[in-house]
């Protein structure tokens, strides 16, 4: 089996399958014209070149006939099959360049169809089949050439001279080292070919990673809210209509807010020809968005620092933002608590700590919620670890707390988009 997780005798060019789903439909399940104009330039110069090889060979050698000439077209016509069956087609033009040459006709380019079968075969993984076809066209022209009685042949059969036979030996060789050097080329485009796909594979793999968690805290963070303001407005909407009014514009709002924010995620699917999103993407800017609408959730949230705040990479601030949101709606979801504090923590020049501390207890869980809990914890180390960073949570006096550690230098964006 190829790199590429194909046959080498199902290969095409480099070994890529020669009924290829793509392209316009009229060309769907057909085979690339590549081997048959190929072997068509191969027939010409077969042809043309021992036409014009025979009034130069010296001694003289029988002159090209019918049948010399329907040899010279039988190995061309053989390459056309040369992409799935290498051993067979090498097989048969060994056998019609022996036939060639045991029929005494000129010398010339004859050999051009066999070297080219055979450094398919060889490429494809069948060097045995090609080396013994190899061994058999030379050994078998040498004992013709040489332990034949003078005669047997038409042509000149035992009276050839050495130096005709050291070429023939040099070209043998020369045959063998270009077809491990095409063999070697071919698995390393095969190999390259296979690592740019396992990495192509893997950069999606991390994209889809990555917008199923902007999918997850966005959705988590808002449908959570509406939860909470659904469940108020229901208590409210028979004896405090107007507290009931306030929290179905809140739902609103956080509707509308998530949907604007799935619309823009979901924009990069688009491709490169997509609008440009309509507004940057979430960082510690919009930390205050965050405290008033955990606030319409019943949330209390103080944010504090310490150090000197300073600028930090897009993917930074949105790994940071997307944790404290994760962190508060945990909070929302699951505590009793009604105060919860953020602290953002600059003192490290090169990190920057987020932390989430809420008092507890813990809540009793609803009716119908999945026992573990979701995925808000992982997508959250995720963050934290895709930066170079760590993140732990545990209970904590009686509440919860998240802590995150997010390096501020050499941070790599990438993950999370600028």
């Amino acid at each position: 089996m190829s790199p590429s997780g194909t046959s080498p005798s199902d290969g095409g060019a480099w070994g890529q399958p020669w009924r290829r789903p793509a392209g316009p439909p009229w060309f769907r399940g057909r085979p690339p014209a590549l081997p048959v104009v190929s072997s068509a330039l191969v027939a010409v110069l077969q042809l043309a070149g021992s036409a014009g090889a025979a009034k130069h060979q010296v001694p003289p050698r029988v002159p090209l006939d019918a049948f010399g000439y329907l040899l010279l077209a039988l190995g061309p016509a053989l390459l056309v099959l040369r992409r799935r069956h290498p051993v067979l087609v090498v097989a048969g033009t060994g056998a019609i360049t022996f036939g060639y040459l045991a029929a005494g006709y000129p010398y010339g380019p004859v050999f051009a169809s066999f070297a080219v079968a055979y450094c398919v075969a060889v490429r494809d993984g069948h060097r045995r089949a090609a080396l013994l076809s190899l061994l058999g066209v030379y050994g078998g022209h040498l004992l013709l050439a040489y332990a034949v009685p003078h005669g047997w042949l038409r042509g000149t059969a035992g009276s050839v001279g050495a130096w005709p036979e050291v070429g023939l030996t040099a070209l043998a060789l020369l045959l063998a080292a270009v077809a491990e050097l095409f063999r070697f080329r071919h698995e390393r485009f095969a190999a390259h070919r296979a690592a740019r796909q396992a990495a192509a594979a893997r950069r999606a793999d991390e994209e889809r990673l990555r917008m199923a968690r902007e999918l997850h805290d966005i959705l988590a963070h808002s449908i959570s809210l509406i939860h909470v303001q659904a469940g108020v407005a229901l208590e409210l909407i028979d004896d405090q209509p107007e507290q009931a009014r306030a929290a179905l514009v809140t739902i609103k709002a956080a509707s509308k807010e998530a949907l604007g924010e799935v619309r823009q995620v979901l924009g990069t699917l688009r491709g490169p020809d997509a609008a440009a999103p309509r507004r940057p993407a979430p960082g510690l800017d919009r930390l205050t968005e965050l405290t008033e609408q955990a606030a319409h959730a019943g949330l209390t949230v103080t944010v504090r620092t310490a150090g000197e705040e300073r600028a930090v990479p897009a993917g930074v601030g949105l790994a940071a933002f997307r944790i404290v949101q994760e962190a508060l709606t945990n909070v929302i979801r699951h505590s009793a608590a009604r105060r919860a504090e953020v602290l953002l923590d600059w003192t490290a020049p090169v990190s920057l700590t987020v932390r989430v501390t809420d008092a507890g207890p813990a809540a009793a869980p609803d009716a119908g919620e999945p026992a573990g809990g979701g995925n808000g914890l992982a997508g959250m180390r995720e963050r934290a670890q895709a930066l170079g960073g760590t993140l732990t949570a545990g209970p904590h006096a009686g509440g919860f707390r998240v802590v995150a550690h997010l390096p501020t230098t050499n941070a790599t964006d990438e993950e999370h988009g600028r």
